[in-house]
Formats: C-alpha cells, structure tokens, sequence
C-alpha cells in the first residue's frame, strides 16, 4: 500500500520523482499551479509539452489523462500531467476527477518513480469543492495497487485545504 502524506506548501519544492501538475487541456502553462511549475520548471518543460501537443495530443490533454514530461529545473525527475473537471452541480464528473489522480498512479509506475507529490487537483479555478475533492483524491490513490510508488505525497496550498484533506483521511481511516 502507498504511504500517504500530507504537508501545506509549494508543490514546486518537493524533492520527489513525479509532481503531478494540475495542467490545463493545451499542456502549455497557465495559472496556478500549472503556471507555478512552467516558471519554475524552465523552458524545457514548455517544449516537451509542444511536442506533445504537435503528437499525439493535437486537440490537448483529455480531462481525467496523463503524461508525463521532464521536470526541467525542478528538484523532481518528472512532471505528470493531468487536467481536472471543471465542477458541476448539473453533472456528475467525479469519476473523471478520481480519474486524474488513477492515471498519474499509473504514470509515475509506467516511470519507476518511487514518491511523487500531488496537488488538490480541479480545486482552484476549477472551483471543486474541497471536502469533496479530497475524499475523491484520497480514497483514488488508497485503493490504487502501485508496483513502485511507495508515497503520495499531497502537497496543499493552505490550511483550509489540508484541513479537508485531513479530515477526509481520518474519515478513510475509520
């Protein structure tokens, strides 16, 4: 089983393998989180991201998918992106939130990365709830079967979000 951790800070400054990057469909910056990564990260992740976006992802990321890219000057080996769901009230796209969190599993396996750090993906512009999207995080990456990732670490912007985090955990846990 994955070790969960839980920490409030900059994702940008985690030394794991994989940071997960809450990215936006063109994989070409934005605000953020996405937008913190890209300067931080320097130009090379921009340009394995063009190439990605002049491949096999002509019309962008899919919401819920991932792929992975160097990390460029970050203290990690990898970026995995994933592009959240935009909340709804009218509809339902949970399984497409769990779905980012599943898919960067799978990356940062595919890869051989041994810790990785995620943010609270779909939270901020995308305005999911945050009790909600941290018990859909949480539980995803609890019940994912990891070959090589050993913790998930999830690295949350303020005190409200590892608030809702970790109480979402304690309720897991029980």
């Amino acid at each position: 089983m994955t070790n969960i951790t839980l920490i409030t800070g900059d994702i940008t400054e985690q030394k794991v393998d994989a940071i997960v990057n809450a990215a936006n469909s063109s994989l070409l910056g934005g605000g953020g989180v996405d937008g913190a990564i890209h300067r931080r990260g320097g130009p090379e992740i921009l340009e394995e991201c063009r190439a990605l976006r002049s491949s096999q992802y002509g019309d962008g990321l899919p919401a819920g998918q991932a792929v992975a890219t160097t990390a460029g000057r970050l203290p990690a080996r990898w970026v995995i992106h994933t592009v959240g769901p935009v909340f709804s009230a009218a509809e339902d796209r949970s399984e497409t939130l769990a779905s980012c969190y599943r898919e960067a599993l799978r990356v940062a396996d595919e890869l051989g990365a041994r810790t990785m750090a995620f943010p609270a993906i779909s939270t901020g512009v995308y305005r999911w709830p945050l009790a909600d999207a941290a018990y859909i995080a949480l539980s995803t990456v609890r019940a994912a079967r990891m070959k090589t990732v050993g913790e998930a670490r999830f690295v949350l912007f303020d005190q409200d979000a590892y608030d809702a985090f970790e109480e979402a955990l304690h309720t897991l846990e029980s």
